[in-house]
């Protein structure tokens, strides 16, 4: 009666845990991750830098209104009368570049691009941290299917070791059996005690890129089963070359560097300068023995200034050559992007090919491995087959399951690296 109690609180206690764990899916997982991330929250910080930047006022378009207060007093001693002035001047002045051989636009453009090179690689490190959430909840799929098999295995070795005790009491079974079971169960025993640990590692990993504590445990809602698509290598090459977002970071650099060229180009052009403001004078004097004397004057002045550099020791024309050539190495670079990423994506496409026939092939060896050991089993009760060659059929069916389940990790894996080089993994 104890004994059933104890189990009933255990049971019970089990299936109060479960309903405490939280549900996680993958989809779950990536939003925890994405707010989390400490990378991706310094990011976005210089993301925001960026568009603070982006500004009219930052480039020079607006003029430069300036207040200035002088204030000043003499105290003159000398032999006839010694005398005191006082004095005030307040201004305010105006300061404005008019025309500067259409600088301000193109710094103003070159503003536009740098914040869309913030907000590119803002996206690319939300893709990494993506593929890594998903690599990761992929994983803990993967050690807790393993995790499946380990137990069904020991089990199997468990029925076995004490079928071999009864009987070796009832006289039917030697010792050498009961051995060699007893060593069959507490290996088993032993390799799922190890992928208990694996499994409580991949959770601890994901913990990790989520942000949360390592201790916190889940109920993951996803099934361990890949997407089988079919891709053609052209297709997915277009979407490369129009979706990827290095890629596109690599144009947009290539934008920013043809600015500086038009930057240097700009100083050939001549500077328009406009200046105005209004200044106020207050001079109070006073001499000895007479009374104070205050006056007051105002004076408004503007003036235009053009300035055009003749010569300056071949200076902006260095700096326009210097800013060519980097303008061709920066297209040189996204030359050698593309045609690494071409590589890159011919390699895994084929890779996805490969894996996608073994995944099939494995799903194949599964069905006959699992018909065969159930086969086996009724054979070895029935006294059809001996031990060792049972064990030989558990052995098999553990392999060619564990296989499996690393085909679909795999295919999962491929497929997606093919989606983010293509650009489709924020989409998805």
């Amino acid at each position: 009666m104890i004994k059933k109690i104890s189990l009933i609180l255990l049971f019970n206690f089990f299936f109060l845990s479960l309903m405490a764990q939280e549900e996680l899916s993958l989809s779950k997982a990536i939003q925890v991750g994405l707010e989390n991330n400490y990378e991706l929250k310094i990011i976005r910080k210089s993301e925001k830098i960026s568009e603070l930047n982006n500004a009219w006022g930052n480039v020079g378009r607006y003029p430069r209104i300036q207040f200035n207060l002088q204030g000043r007093g003499v105290k003159d001693y000398n032999d006839n009368n010694d005398f005191t002035r006082l004095s005030l001047t307040p201004s305010l002045d105006l300061d404005w570049t008019i025309f500067e051989g259409f600088a301000v636009q193109i710094r103003k453009d070159k503003f536009n691009d740098l914040e869309q090179l913030s907000r590119g690689n803002t996206l690319i490190a939300i893709e990494n941290r993506i593929e890594l959430i998903i690599l990761a909840y992929y994983k803990i799929l993967l050690e807790k299917e393993r995790l499946k098999v380990s137990e069904k295995i020991m089990k199997l070795s468990s029925d076995r070791y004490e079928k071999s005790k009864i009987g070796k009491e009832l006289g039917s079974t030697v010792t050498y059996d009961v051995l060699q079971s007893k060593n069959s169960w507490l290996e088993d025993r032993s390799s799922y005690l190890l992928q208990e640990v694996n499994f409580n590692n991949a959770v601890r990993d994901l913990n990790f890129l989520l942000g949360v504590k390592e201790s916190k445990t889940y109920n993951f809602t996803d099934e361990f089963l890949p997407v089988s698509d079919e891709y053609e290598l052209g297709n997915l090459l277009d979407k490369m070359l129009s979706n990827n977002n290095n890629l596109k970071n690599r144009y947009i650099q290539e934008m920013i560097l043809r600015r500086d060229v038009e930057l240097a180009r700009s100083n050939y052009f001549p500077s328009l300068h406009l200046g105005a403001g209004v200044q106020a004078n207050r001079i109070r004097n006073k001499l000895k023995g007479i009374s104070a004397n205050t006056t007051d004057s105002h004076n408004l002045y503007a003036n235009l200034s053009l300035s055009y550099m003749i010569f300056n020791g071949n200076s902006n024309r260095r700096s326009m050559q210097i800013a060519k050539i980097q303008e061709e190495i920066a297209k040189i670079e996204t030359e050698d992007l593309k045609h690494s990423l071409t590589n890159t994506l011919a390699q895994n496409f084929e890779l996805y090919q490969v894996r996608r026939e073994i995944y099939l092939l494995a799903e194949e060896n599964r069905e006959a491995a699992e018909l065969n050991l159930s086969i086996s089993k009724d054979k070895f009760e029935s006294g059809s087959i001996n031990s060792f060659n049972y064990r030989d059929v558990q052995i098999v069916y553990q392999n060619v399951a564990l296989a499996r389940l690393n085909a679909i990790f795999n295919l999962i894996q491929s497929r997606t690296s093919l989606v983010r080089l293509t650009g489709g993994i924020l989409n998805e």
